[in-house]
């Protein structure tokens, strides 16, 4: 699966939620996509609190580079 065309327009930590959740929309139902959306929002109840923007865009790109590869597996 090729990732969703609007990566390249993700600079904040919603847009980024959304754009998640719907790349796990696009992984077979049931237990891998709920473990999938469980991680996200674990990862930004961690990161809640970050207000560097610095490590935010950095942290953007991570989740991006992840979220294709978990796809293209």
């Amino acid at each position: 699966m090729s990732p969703l065309p609007e990566a390249e327009l993700v600079r904040s930590s919603v847009q980024l939620y959304r754009y998640l959740l719907r790349c796990c929309r696009r992984l077979p139902p049931g237990p891998i996509q709920q473990h999938y959306r469980h991680a996200i929002r674990q990862s930004f109840k961690v990161h809640a609190d970050e207000d560097d923007p610095v490590r935010i865009q950095q942290i953007i790109k991570r989740a991006i580079e992840d979220a294709d590869w978990v796809m293209n597996k």
